[in-house]
């Protein structure tokens, strides 16, 4: 397992990236904004991580929350699941997506995180900003309803 870096370096590391995504689903007015948010919500949950693996998957699926968490709080609600970049080959999201398109937005985001990303349920906990016993039955809820589906 990756040892987890300090979170300055974590943040030096992966600022680019978040901002990238940011700017690129909110435009540059409230990219700014989201971006502190993303980084507020990653140094609140930073302390439970388990591991370094994954944290660039990490850091994006919290600034991935922040957008839809923005579009909510300005109206403009939207079920479609935010482009985070991946560097080796499909994001996560697009793997799995003729599996989890028909999914309710927050089951699809916890069953993506858990067995597209391997988050544990702190870490999905705090991409959803949620508790994990609520990350926990929202994966649940999707497995159940995926089984249900392909049987």
């Amino acid at each position: 397992m990756a040892s987890i870096p300090p979170f300055e370096a974590f943040y030096v590391e992966h600022a680019d990236d978040v901002l990238r995504l940011l700017r690129r689903r909110l435009g540059r007015e409230r990219a700014d904004d989201a971006f502190q948010e993303t980084f507020l919500r990653a140094l609140r949950a930073y302390d439970r991580l388990r591991h370094g693996e994954h944290l660039r998957a990490w850091v994006l699926t919290i600034a991935s929350r922040v957008v839809i968490d923005t579009h909510r709080r300005a109206g403009d609600v939207t079920d479609e699941v935010p482009d985070v970049a991946h560097l080796d080959g499909l994001p996560a999201y697009e793997e799995l997506a003729f599996l989890t398109d028909t999914l309710p937005p927050t089951e699809r985001a916890a069953v993506v995180l858990r067995y597209g990303y391997d988050l544990d349920y702190e870490q999905i906990a705090s991409a959803l900003d949620s508790s994990p016993d609520a990350a926990r039955q929202a994966t649940s809820s999707g497995v159940r309803r995926l089984r249900r589906r392909v049987t």
